[in-house]
């Protein structure tokens, strides 16, 4: 594990938490959906990083704006195809 340091705008530590844990776990819990959002970061990883099991990760990335399918239109009509052929 990792420390690092971060100067951080006084205003926004005020929206992240009241005391310096609730600010830790916050920016950890940014960092880590933000990775995982940008598919650096596995399920699986994610939620042992956050000591969450996999649906309650998938549940609460979800609740984010963050889905756990993500897929474009070409791969729903692949899917479909796949499907229909079966």
């Amino acid at each position: 594990m990792s420390t690092i340091q971060i100067t951080v705008d006084e205003f926004v530590t005020e929206l992240l938490g009241h005391s310096p844990e609730q600010i830790e776990r916050a920016a950890l819990e940014m960092l880590v959906l933000e990775l995982y959002r940008q598919r650096k970061l596995s399920v699986g990883r994610s939620a042992a990083i956050l000591g969450l099991d996999q649906l309650a990760f998938i549940r609460w990335s979800g609740s984010l704006g963050v889905p756990f399918f993500d897929m474009t239109d070409e791969d729903w009509e692949h899917e479909r195809r796949a499907i229909e052929s079966a």
